[in-house]
C-alpha cells in the first residue's frame, strides 16, 4: 500500500527498468536453540474465558519464536491456573529444569471481558523472564482495511483478535502511525478531497497546508512530527514542533521527490525514502548536522523503511520483479535479504520485540497482513476477514 501511495507522491513515475543487482548482501539463517518448555501442569476450570486465555498464551509462546512446547526434559516448566468468575484471575510459576528452582511467581487479575489483554501481558512477562528479552504479545496494531470499497483505519492486536473499524471517512486512508505512547494514531485522509493529516478523536486536520501532506510520524519523545508537504514545490521532508507548530524543512532536493519518514529510537536521526539518485532509495538524515547519507544501493526500488527498537531498519526492495524484505545492520554492514515465495511482501513494520515485523503481503493482486519472524525467516497470516488489508503500524 505504502509503495502505490509512493507512487502517487511521485506523481506517477514509473520505476520499471532492469533491476540493478544486489550489492554486498548477506543472507543468513537463525542458529539459535528454541528454549524446550512444559505447560502441561496448568489448572483450567471449564469457563469459556479461561479456556480461550490459556490458548492464547500457548499461541503467544509459540509465536514469539523462542519457546518449543514439550513436555520431555523440558529446560522450564510453566505451572499455575486459571480461573473466571467475576474477574479472572491467574498465577504463574516458572521453574527452571535443570536445577528445579524456581524464577518467577506472580498472580494476576482483571476484568472478565479483558481476558485476552491478560494472557498476552502475562507471556510477555515468561519471556521476559526465561529469555531477558522483550516480548510483543501486548502491542495494538493499526492497519488499513478495504471491506466494502472504502478503505478505513482499523485496529487490532497482534494476533490480529478483536479487530474493529475507527474511522468512517469513506474514501481513501493511508499511512497509520501509533504515537510513541500508543493512545492514539495519526494517519492521512483524502476525507476532503486532498490528502490531510489527522488524528483519532479529532476532527480539524494536524497537518492541512497547500498541497500534499502525508507520512505523518511522530517522534520518540512526542515532541515532533516528521512528514511529508509539498507546499513549496516538489514534495520535501519537514520537521513541525507540535508544541507551537513551528515548522522546519529537512531537505531541498530539487526535481526529487521525499516520502516515509520514520525516526531512529533516539530520536537523532531519521530515515526517509527520496529519487534524489534517479530511482527511489533509503536515505538517514542526522538532525544534528542535516546531512543525508543513503543506505540502499541495490534493487530497482527500495521504500518503507522502519527503524526498530534494536536499531536495525527493515525496508520493501524490489528485486527479480518482487517486493522483498531487506534489515539493514548498520554497525555491521551488513543486508540481510528475506525471501519467502513468489507473493510481494512491503509496509514491513517492527513489532516492540525488535525481531518480527508486521508486513503486508500481496499475491494475486490481494493483500493481506502477516507477521514476519526475521530470525526463522517465516511468516504467518494475522487476518483472517475478508478483503485486502494494508499499511501496518504496531505499537512500541
Amino acid at each position: 500500500m505504502k509503495r502505490i501511495f509512493y507512487f502517487f507522491i511521485f506523481y506517477f513515475l514509473v520505476f520499471f527498468g532492469i533491476d540493478s543487482f544486489a550489492q554486498s548482501i548477506e543472507i543468513t539463517k537463525s542458529s539459535d536453540q528454541k528454549i524446550s518448555i512444559s505447560i502441561q501442569d496448568f489448572v483450567i476450570d471449564s469457563s469459556e474465558e479461561s479456556i480461550t486465555f490459556f490458548k492464547v498464551l500457548k499461541n503467544d509462546l509459540e509465536r514469539s519464536g523462542y519457546f518449543k512446547i514439550t513436555n520431555i526434559s523440558p529446560s522450564f516448566s510453566l505451572k499455575g491456573s486459571v480461573k473466571t468468575s467475576k474477574k479472572i484471575f491467574s498465577k504463574i510459576y516458572i521453574v527452571n529444569g535443570n536445577n528445579g528452582k524456581s524464577i518467577f511467581n506472580r498472580s494476576f487479575d482483571s476484568d472478565k471481558s479483558n481476558y485476552r489483554y491478560l494472557a498476552h501481558k502475562i507471556a510477555d512477562e515468561i519471556i521476559f523472564a526465561i529469555t531477558k528479552k522483550r516480548g510483543m504479545s501486548s502491542a495494538k496494531l493499526a492497519l488499513v482495511g478495504n471491506i466494502s470499497g472504502h478503505k478505513e483505519l482499523y485496529i487490532c492486536d497482534i494476533d490480529g483478535a478483536n479487530l474493529r473499524r475507527v474511522t468512517n471517512d469513506k474514501n481513501i486512508i493511508v499511512a497509520p502511525e501509533w504515537t510513541p505512547d500508543g493512545n492514539n494514531i495519526i494517519y492521512t485522509s483524502y476525507k476532503m478531497g486532498y490528502p490531510n493529516i489527522y488524528q483519532i478523536g479529532r476532527s480539524k486536520p494536524l497537518s492541512d497546508y497547500g498541497g500534499l501532506n502525508v507520512s505523518a510520524s511522530v517522534s520518540p519523545d512526542n515532541k515532533y512530527i516528521a512528514l511529508i508537504l509539498s507546499k513549496d514545490g516538489n514534495p520535501e521532508l519537514y520537521l513541525k514542533e507540535i508544541k507551537t507548530n513551528k515548522l522546519r524543512r529537512l531537505t531541498a532536493t530539487r526535481r526529487a521527490n521525499e516520502a516515509s519518514p520514520c525516526w531512529s529510537p533516539d530520536g537523532k536521526k531519521i530515515a526517509y525514502v527520496s529519487d534524489s539518485s534517479g530511482r527511489p532509495h533509503v536515505y538517514i538524515l542526522d538532525l544534528r548536522d542535516g546531512k543525508p547519507k543513503r543506505i540502499s544501493s541495490f534493487g530497482s526500488e527500495n521504500v518503507s523503511p522502519s527503524w526498530g527498537p534494536n536499531g536495525l531498519i527493515a525496508f520493501s526492495s524490489r528485486q527479480a520483479g518482487k517486493y522483498k524484505i531487506v534489515v539493514s545492520d548498520l554497525n555491521k554492514g551488513i543486508n540481510k535479504v528475506i525471501s519467502l515465495d513468489n507473493a510481494d511482501y512491503e509496509d514491513p513494520c517492527w513489532a516492540p520485540d525488535g525481531r518480527h515485523l508486521i508486513v503486508s503481503r500481496s499475491i494475486n493482486y490481494r493483500s493481506s497482513i502477516y507477521l514476519l519472524d526475521t530470525l526463522e525467516e517465516r511468516s504467518i497470516p494475522l487476518i483472517n476477514s475478508k478483503g485486502d488489508w494494508y499499511s501496518p503500524s504496531c505499537t512500541r
